[in-house]
């Protein structure tokens, strides 16, 4: 059967860290319950020095681009794609997540990632994240974030468009080979899930609740308030139940968004 590029998105972010961390399991698969404090002692050992930083987010060439949605798998919950022309490179946009843990609060930027700022602002706006679960949680050394964005909870679903990776991919240039290699996505960050294939972002995004290791694929289009933070610390604090063979699974404290509003 053919996985759809979700699938491989959610469980691709262990995967890809797999070679990087210096934990001996971290790409193991468990049945037991996780622990986001059983890493803690772990997460001493770890030394974010031997990994690259973001790159600098590249000035904006316009104060507008034209972005692509090309049609793709079908929607897990019906949306209008969103608007490809005139989409302002410059701002910030705020979105409140209400969700059953409590409130995230996230700051978009629209200069890191402005056509994926878009996509995401136009679902928000159009519901399409309201009442969906956070389908994922991992708590291992130098991978802790919860992923979200899937109305149907499998992983699996996107809206029925894909568009391509932008900042910090954008600044490097074409088939770089530092592409290849791991950098710290630091606490606070949200970014988007992908395939690792051209054009497969969608509407899955991650919450990077800890300094976290991956290679700079994944879109960084804003950042997760204090508060924000706070709650999903909570959730991670209560573990996830390791049924994903790439690491992590379900929060042990069920997830659920119950509204996306841009202010």
């Amino acid at each position: 059967m053919k996985r759809t590029s979700i699938l491989v998105a959610g469980v691709g972010l262990a995967v890809l860290l797999a070679g990087c961390s210096e934990s001996s399991d971290s790409g193991g698969s468990s049945t037991s319950t996780s622990k986001a404090a059983s890493t803690s002692a772990a997460e001493q050992s770890l030394d974010l020095s031997k990994f690259g930083t973001l790159p600098a987010v590249p000035p904006p060439a316009a104060a507008t681009v034209d972005c692509a949605y090309p049609e793709g798998q079908p929607a897990a919950k019906d949306v209008t794609p969103p608007p490809t022309t005139g989409v302002s490179t410059e701002g910030t946009v705020p979105v409140d997540l209400q969700t059953s843990a409590g409130p995230i609060g996230l700051v978009l930027d629209r200069a890191e990632a402005p056509c994926t700022v878009n996509s995401f602002t136009s679902l928000a706006q159009q519901g399409y994240f309201d009442d969906t679960p956070c389908h994922r949680l991992t708590t291992e050394l130098g991978l802790q974030v919860l992923q979200c964005g899937d109305p149907s909870g499998k992983g699996t679903g996107g809206p029925g468009y894909g568009f391509a990776t932008e900042y910090p991919e954008t600044a490097f240039a074409p088939n770089d080979p530092a592409l290849a290699n791991p950098v710290v996505y630091p606490r606070g960050t949200v970014a988007m899930a992908n395939s690792g294939t051209p054009g497969s972002n969608g509407s899955q995004f991650f919450l990077v609740y800890a300094d976290s290791v991956l290679p700079p694929n994944y879109t960084v289009f804003g950042s997760i308030s204090e508060e924000g933070l706070a709650t999903v610390e909570k959730i991670a604090a209560d573990g996830d139940d390791g049924s994903m063979a790439a690491g992590g699974g379900k929060p042990n404290t069920p997830v659920q968004i119950e509204t996306a509003k841009v202010g």
